[in-house]
């Protein structure tokens, strides 16, 4: 197997290959690093690496393996951070210069619970400031490209983790997701990201969003996603919303198949425009669980625009967080969140209370919905990457910072905390990917892994690489 090769096998086969003592964790990590050397000039993806500190954890793993010691789920595999998570002993910026000498006394559990399963952080991936746009720069970071076409957005707020993944730089990167920030960037850069029900993974210490904010895999392949949520998943008295239930077995019943379900397939939810060339692939995707014995059905659900309610919510929380800093730091923020920000402290308290009933009324709507179909298929973006420059594409309607309109698909989840995915289902003319996002009822996890199981086996993706 050539470095390449190496750096693109899946976590579970690497995994596998551990144990039987085929591959050395060393060997992995040395194949990692030096992709991650020669590639992190032109992406931009990690902002804080821990190359020297990865080296000698995966010499002590193989170590812990030669002496024949019990081994972790991740044991000597490499992964990410993002750098919204906190970390003991390594920066954590943000991507704001308001952090940028942060160093933390504690993890994030989530980022605890990847390395007692004996996975091996390489550093620390990009995000927009404060993680508050689908776009993949910040102030103190620049811009991190997408690998399938320099020059264009890799998504955000799970910029450098999407990026890393479809490059070959590691097999599993940490990612978070508060208005589409793990399905954007997957979608855009032609990976697997899953934002599983809001509690799955315990998420403490809670962000100011903690309300809408999920952690989730973002990987390469399916299983490799449903290894990192087992690892993740279960609860803890730490954040009072994790779930109680131990996790289903995501791993081992991965392949039980979807035949029989009942599907529902929105092109526009009722209301969004997409651009052709994604709503073309999306369809002729969303249509092929037909012949994996699916029934499907189109259908424009009727739960309305929730728009405005995201407005209030998203940008209150941030008015919240920065709103006293504004006087400090404005200048040295970006411009787009300074303008939300402000907009944020536009809403009353009255308001934002209001905003949080209609937002229980929307989850009645969406939660019948759920009642009548086993999963949802739409676009999972109404775009494909466009300038990373841009905060909205070109031929949209600007705005200071209204980007949400082209991530529509993707909020609603959040309001809800409803588990969905994005999967790759094709790529534009211009040769930049398309993702079919699945959505399902609460805590259907499994089935939300199981459809994009059965998707990935019968429309294989990841033996397409990016041209980085």
């Amino acid at each position: 197997m050539n470095q390449e090769d190496l750096c693109f096998t899946p976590a579970t086969e690497l995994a596998r290959r551990i144990r039987d003592r085929s591959l050395s964790p060393v060997e992995i990590m040395d194949a990692v690093l030096a992709r991650a050397e020669v590639l992190e000039p032109k992406l931009n993806a990690i902002c804080t690496p821990t190359f020297d500190s990865a080296r000698a954890a995966a010499r002590a793993a193989e170590t812990a393996v030669m002496r024949g010691d019990a081994l972790g789920a991740l044991h000597g595999l490499p992964l990410t951070i993002k750098d919204l998570a906190l970390t003991k002993g390594v920066r954590s910026m943000g991507g704001s210069w308001i952090h940028h000498d942060r160093v933390p006394a504690i993890d994030h559990v989530h980022v605890e619970r990847l390395a007692a399963a004996g996975g091996i952080s390489i550093g620390k991936t990009t995000v927009p400031e404060l993680g508050w746009k689908g776009n993949g720069d910040s102030p103190v970071t620049g811009i991190t490209h997408n690998p399938w076409k320099h020059g264009m957005n890799a998504g955000g707020s799970s910029a450098g983790a999407a990026a890393c993944a479809a490059a070959g730089i590691a097999p599993l990167h940490q990612g978070s997701d508060g208005a589409g920030s793990i399905r954007m960037p997957a979608a855009f850069c032609g990976i697997y990201g899953l934002k599983p029900t809001f509690g799955r993974i315990p998420y403490w210490p809670m962000p100011s969003n903690g309300g809408i904010s999920h952690v989730g895999p973002m990987t390469r392949t399916v299983a490799d996603a449903a290894l990192m949520l087992q690892v993740m998943s279960g609860p803890d008295d730490r954040d009072q919303a994790s779930l109680e239930a131990t996790p289903e077995d995501f791993m081992g019943r991965l392949d039980d198949g979807i035949a029989g379900l009942r599907i529902a397939y929105s092109p526009d939810l009722g209301y969004l425009p997409v651009d052709r060339e994604v709503a073309d692939r999306v369809k002729v995707a969303a249509l092929a669980f037909e012949s994996l014995g699916c029934n499907v059905e189109e259908v424009n659900p009727g739960w309305g625009d929730a728009i405005d309610l995201v407005h209030c919510h998203f940008s209150s929380n941030y008015a919240g967080m920065l709103g006293n800093l504004l006087d400090q730091w404005a200048d040295r923020m970006d411009p787009g969140l300074v303008a939300i920000t402000r907009h944020g402290l536009t809403y009353s308290a009255a308001d934002y209370c209001r905003a949080q009933a209609e937002r229980l009324a929307y989850y009645d709507r969406v939660n019948a919905f759920f009642q009548r179909y086993d999963l949802l298929l739409t676009p999972s973006l109404s775009v494909a990457a466009f300038d990373a420059t841009r905060l909205i594409p070109a031929h949209w309607e600007q705005h200071p910072w209204d980007w949400l309109r082209w991530a529509g698909f993707s909020y609603p989840f959040n309001l809800t905390g409803l588990p969905a995915a994005t999967v790759p289902c094709g790529f534009t003319d211009a040769g930049l990917p398309v993702g079919l996002q699945i959505a399902a009822g609460r805590f259907r996890d499994l089935r939300v892994l199981q459809a994009s199981r059965a998707f990935e086996e019968a429309r294989p993706w990841t033996h397409v690489r990016p041209p980085a």
